[in-house]
């Protein structure tokens, strides 16, 4: 396919991503609460206003409270300030006084599309359609963007937003990728609309990766840096491969980057008077291992405390856990049958690295979460400078965990345990009855957009499947679930994992598998020891899978009420 063919086709992927909001005001329909999703004959809307003329009930306005949205990328919920006094984060700690922290969040996908769209949906992977990394979120899906945008609200996401794949086709067009990623001309004329977001200025680049581009390298020439290209690994840039050092001076770090246009765009808000859900979505600590000095040096590899694989462990795990213990391991039955292109699976692999190698990555993943914190207290000062904070809910969180030697394991996504699936999160919201504390409240990421609809009094979409957390961020409510559901849909019939998550126990099952886990988070809270086949726990089993299925049916969104008998 011809260069410009597939900029014209992908770019319409682009601007397509809230083509659903631009139809409603075109042919009548409505994208947001309990409004038809489908077109209406223009005589039959006739017909329908003048049958309800009179009776239809205004919903109330928007309370006017803004969100501020922050996020890292594949963050450990244990690598946080107020969780580990080895690691620095002055200013995420600032955060949770002036908040709650949540200890049982959880991602509802351990990989970045699949949550990252669902935290946009309100919807699981399963539901929304972007079910595994390598697939797109379908620009006819109703966003939180589209919501508040309708009740007008200005939005906007800086940063990364990977709700598309790095390859395109016509069939799926993608806009985050080759070669449209790099048409600078393309992204200097183009901030959105994408997926409910009126602005967004993006990148797909982790550290130094050659994936670089969009905003984030438009931004980095606007600002005289002609020689970007020797901080990012060929064929992009010039540069080999880095490792734990980055040669780019920090005033051109994406966090710079992100910090300064977030904060713009807050100056915009502020200055127009205007309400805003802002998303401020950030790239690290997402490997590779690569941060600026003085974050390199900040933290030493003998300091650490490393986390251990303990021997045995993995003899009552499904297979999938052993084999990443063994050089060369044999992972060819996840490929689907008739697969012609290589499978990649991420986990699937030997996953045993030395302790020094150990050391310098959970060093350097320390300074870039330290690096990130410093730029977050940025974006938090400028609210305080604008004299937003009285006004605006402030919720940090992140689309997954991490494995830092955790269980012999260094890579995500296809083990399940807490450390990869459990997730950092406080909230700061106006008015709440109870700062400062800690809340053992099950949290979930398809919860946020129907919070953040529920802070600024807007009315909720019936199809979203989370749950309102408004009451309990607040302070006014001790939970909105009792449980929480984790889905890895990897391959399509070949990977496909479930967690369901409660107050003590967790259990896993995997799609035409026969075993499964079966985790006492109580009595065993590093899951070194699985239920699932143990005769004394097969009752437990049993009730936990009901649950599951229960929670489930539980999830399932509706389109809308029941209005009539028939």
């Amino acid at each position: 396919m011809k260069r410009r063919t597939f900029i014209a086709f992908t770019g319409l992927g682009c601007a397509a991503g809230s083509l659903s909001f631009l139809r409603a005001s075109t042919f009548g329909e409505a994208p947001c609460p309990n409004d038809t999703n489908y077109r209406i004959a223009p005589r039959l809307l006739q017909r329908y206003d003048k049958e309800f003329a009179g009776k239809r009930i205004a919903d109330p306005p928007p309370s006017g409270t803004n969100v501020l949205l922050i996020t890292s990328d594949q963050h450990h919920y244990m690598c946080m300030g107020y969780n580990n006094p080895r690691l620095h984060t002055p200013n995420l700690d600032r955060l949770a006084r002036m908040g709650i922290v949540f200890n049982r969040a959880y991602c509802n996908n351990p990989t970045s599309t699949p949550t990252r769209a669902s935290i946009i949906t309100g919807k699981y992977a399963s539901q929304h359609g972007a079910w595994s990394l390598g697939t797109k979120l379908s620009e006819k899906e109703l966003t939180v963007g589209d919501c508040f945008l309708k009740a007008g609200y200005r939005t906007a996401l800086i940063g990364k937003a990977h709700f598309q794949p790095l390859e395109g086709t016509p069939d799926y067009p993608s806009c985050e990728a080759y070669p449209i990623l790099q048409d600078l001309d393309f992204w200097r004329s183009y901030n959105g609309p994408y997926y409910g977001f009126e602005h967004v200025e993006l990148t797909r680049n982790h550290t130094d990766e050659a994936h670089v581009g969009q905003h984030y390298a438009a931004w980095l020439e606007s600002k005289g840096a002609k020689n970007w290209r020797d901080w990012f690994r060929k064929p992009t840039g010039n540069s080999e491969p880095q490792h734990h050092r980055w040669n780019i001076p920090e005033e051109f770090h994406y966090n710079t980057w992100i910090t300064e246009r977030a904060g713009a765009m807050l100056e915009e808000y502020k200055g127009k008077n205007e309400n805003f859900f802002l998303w401020a979505s950030y790239f690290d600590p997402h490997p590779s291992y690569l941060v600026p000095e003085p974050w390199a040096s900040m933290y030493k590899p003998e300091d650490m405390e490393l986390p251990e694989h303990v021997a045995g462990e993995f003899d009552d795990k499904p297979p999938h856990f052993g084999l990443t213990q063994r050089p060369r391991p044999d992972f060819s039955w996840l490929k689907e049958d008739g697969e012609s292109r290589p499978h990649w699976v991420h986990g699937a692999g030997y996953q045993v690295q030395d302790r020094e190698v150990r050391a310098k990555n959970m060093a350097t993943y320390y300074g870039m979460i330290s690096m990130l914190d410093h730029y977050i207290g940025k974006l938090l000062d400028k609210l305080e400078e604008l004299d937003l904070m009285k006004s605006t809910a402030i919720v940090f969180t992140t689309d997954h965990g991490h494995f830092l030697g955790h269980h012999g394991l260094t890579a995500k996504a296809i083990h399940h345990y807490e450390d990869l699936i459990r997730i950092p999160w406080i909230t700061a919201v106006p008015g709440a009855l109870r700062k400062g504390v800690r809340s053992d409240a099950l949290q979930s990421t398809v919860d946020l957009a129907r919070s953040f609809l529920a802070l600024a009094g807007i009315k909720q979409p019936e199809c979203m499947s989370g749950k309102d957390q408004s009451r309990v961020w607040k302070g006014e409510a001790e939970q909105a679930r009792g449980f929480a559901v984790v889905e890895n849909h990897f391959q399509p019939t070949k990977f496909y994992a479930k967690t369901y998550v409660e107050d003590r126990y967790k259990i896993t099952i995997y799609m035409n598998r026969p075993y499964g886990e079966l985790f006492d988070l109580e009595a065993d809270p590093t899951e070194l020891t699985n239920l699932w086949d143990v005769p004394a726990q097969q009752e437990l089993k049993a009730a936990l899978l009901l649950k599951m299925l229960h929670a489930l049916q539980a999830e399932e969104p509706l389109f809308m009420p029941r209005i009539s008998v028939a």
